[in-house]
């Protein structure tokens, strides 16, 4: 046998360290190749560490909860002697995709205690509460614990307990209770680090500016319903994210500039022919902004079916990295949550970011005069001040929401 290292490589797009969320493997352990050693967490996507090699695990470099850095070891193995003769360079272990990219981590691969269902986050928030997920009620596809599953479990828990304890001496009332609470720190890791890092550089780097303004979504809204059930019975899922989508494809080749990057120094404004426009998605592990390439190639139903398919992963835990690379716009539905109005940080290079707010029924002053019930969606744009000024972003967004507003003028622009 010979000894050598595992070293992690790059994992994806600006990554240059992830979570290693669990070891699959001891010290001591014999594993063969393609066998999965470590289950790895970005702020990106969920990835699955495979072995390259045949071989007895040495050490672990690395412990649960560690940030580990691209480029370095994971762990060293003494190869297998049949194995060593392979070319020594081929102990990085990641899976990899007939394109090349990062194979992500699928939750149906995971089984934890009692088979229960999980990503890597959630069992991270089962094992800090000492908690068996099999005992969790899950509300997932097929039995899936998600998140909410298990804070909702712990707070039943916690509220049980405390009406337990109550009867037996109500000296300890909530303002004692809470006398005696002491403060907590926790260190900020993980995918939570990366993301504060991201968006204090985003911030520091770009002077943001905001946009906002109001939509009148009642003719789209009308035209969804009409499309909706005709839709669905050939299994298309049409919600109300393909039409902004599209609208904003259709706007942005009326205004290139908000389809640019500009390199380090701000020298250079490099206008991208393709539309890949993100949008936001609230995961069991986070945010995550996947993004649908070539919009401007792509009709309504198309944008619907890559809208549904890059949620429904994403919710997952197994979104595939190449998704959430290239992305050249985003769209961030806070609505879908609550509030109206956002100031959204832009995910650099790109140079502007919206968000959506919750539509809401208010009184409007028609053309006449005449007071009505309207559905009104407020909008919040971040820009990039360096290349775009205020102007410029209020007339793209006037575009943008003339298409949205009139969905049927997207039929004269539409190839």
């Amino acid at each position: 046998m010979s000894l050598a290292d595992f070293v992690l490589p790059d994992i994806g797009e600006g990554i240059v360290e992830c979570e290693l969320v669990e070891w699959r493997i001891k010290e001591g352990d014999f594993i063969n190749e393609d066998q999965s050693v470590a289950d790895v967490s970005t702020d990106k996507a969920l990835v699955e560490i495979t072995a390259m090699h045949t071989g007895r695990v040495n050490k672990l470099y690395y412990q649960q909860g560690d940030i580990a850095k691209v480029h370095t070891p994971l762990f060293s193995i003494d190869v297998d002697g049949s194995d060593s003769e392979k070319d020594s360079n081929q102990n990085i272990a990641v899976e990899i995709d007939s394109d090349n990219e990062v194979s992500p981590l699928s939750a149906e691969r995971m089984p934890l205690n009692n088979n229960a269902l999980a990503t890597p986050a959630v069992r991270r928030i089962a094992r800090e509460n000492d908690l068996d997920l099999s005992l969790v009620p899950s509300s997932g596809k097929d039995g899936r614990v998600l998140k909410d599953d298990v804070l909702n479990y712990l707070n039943k828990d916690a509220l049980s307990i405390k009406t337990a304890i109550q009867p037996i001496d109500d000296r300890f009332t909530a303002a004692n209770i809470d006398s005696d609470q002491q403060d907590r720190i926790e260190p900020i890791k993980g995918v939570k680090a990366i993301m504060a890092a991201a968006m204090t550089e985003s911030v520091a780097t770009i002077p943001h500016f905001t946009y906002a303004d109001e939509i009148n979504m009642s003719q789209l809204m009308a035209l969804r319903t009409e499309l909706k059930e005709r839709y669905a019975k050939e299994g298309i899922r049409l919600t109300m994210m393909p039409f902004f989508i599209k609208a904003l494809s259709l706007s942005l080749k009326q205004f290139p500039i908000l389809n640019s990057q500009v390199n380090e120094d701000c020298s250079e404004l490099k206008y991208l022919a393709s539309h890949n426009i993100g949008m936001a998605v609230d995961s069991p592990s986070g945010l995550l902004v996947p993004n649908i390439k070539d919009v401007q190639n792509m009709n309504i139903v198309e944008i619907a079916e890559q809208s549904h398919r890059l949620t429904e992963q994403a919710r997952a835990g197994r979104i595939s990295p190449n998704d959430l690379k290239g992305g050249t716009i985003t769209v961030s539905n806070v609505g879908a949550i609550g509030g109206t109005i956002a100031t959204p940080i832009i995910s650099k290079p790109q140079v502007a970011i919206v968000a959506l707010g919750r539509v809401q029924t208010l009184p409007r002053f028609d053309v006449e005069g005449n007071v009505s019930a309207q559905k009104i969606m407020t909008i919040s744009w971040s820009g990039d001040h360096r290349v775009i000024d205020g102007a410029t972003m209020a007339h793209f967004s006037n575009t943008w929401k003339a298409l949205l507003e009139n969905p049927a003028s997207m039929l004269m622009t539409m190839r």
